[in-house]
């Protein structure tokens, strides 16, 4: 079976870490800068980053309709961190001129776990990676406030009282983290992403 070609939004943010961590896996993988590029992959990555940068920057380069599209048509695609919120439906403390493509009905709550200098790791279990913890980083990271029927919640982050926050969610073809998973040299949660692309490729 061809491996698919995921791309991966090189507006801002973790480019260069998410393609290392794909091409270990065997995917092929693009740069996506211009919307004649979401015509050459089969799934897309939305990295890490300043969410409201990397809105300004699709708007610029002529990227939020046709990504909007493109997901719609059911393109899968995978946001982590800043990439979630752009995966998002819906944000909680949003600049005035927040753009989001949308997609995954979930409510995100952005800078949710402070500033830079409260960033953090810790582990955290994730449907559909295996048993063992994935040791997650999370650098100005939102979380997620709540989903709609369609999204499912594939991690929380460990409470002692309570379910604790959302911090992974899926929707059919698209998923989001909080945390940044190409960071961590595990690549369980990528892998799974890769098999999400190859069952719609």
């Amino acid at each position: 079976m061809t491996p698919p070609t995921i791309g991966v939004l090189a507006l801002q943010g973790d480019t260069a870490e998410h393609r290392a961590v794909l091409d270990g896996l065997g995917a092929r993988t693009a740069e996506v800068l211009a919307p004649e590029h979401l015509d050459t992959v089969d799934a897309l990555v939305l990295p890490g980053g300043e969410s409201t940068t990397m809105g300004k920057l699709a708007v610029r380069y002529g990227l939020v309709e046709p990504l909007r599209a493109r997901i719609a048509a059911g393109m899968p695609a995978f946001g982590t961190c800043a990439g979630m919120i752009l995966l998002s439906d819906r944000v909680v403390g949003a600049a005035a001129d927040q753009t989001t493509v949308g997609g995954i009905d979930m409510t995100v709550r952005r800078n949710a776990f402070g500033r830079q200098t409260e960033s953090f790791e810790t582990c955290v279990a994730v449907d559909g990676i295996g048993e063992q913890p994935f040791d997650a980083v999370f650098i100005r990271a939102p979380w997620v406030d709540s989903v709609g029927p369609e999204a499912s919640v594939l991690g929380r982050l460990p409470a002692e009282d309570g379910p604790g926050r959302i911090i992974a969610v899926r929707q059919g073809g698209l998923m989001a983290t909080s945390f940044h998973p190409e960071l961590t040299g595990d690549a369980r949660v990528h892998r799974l992403f890769v098999d999400i692309a190859k069952g719609h490729s």
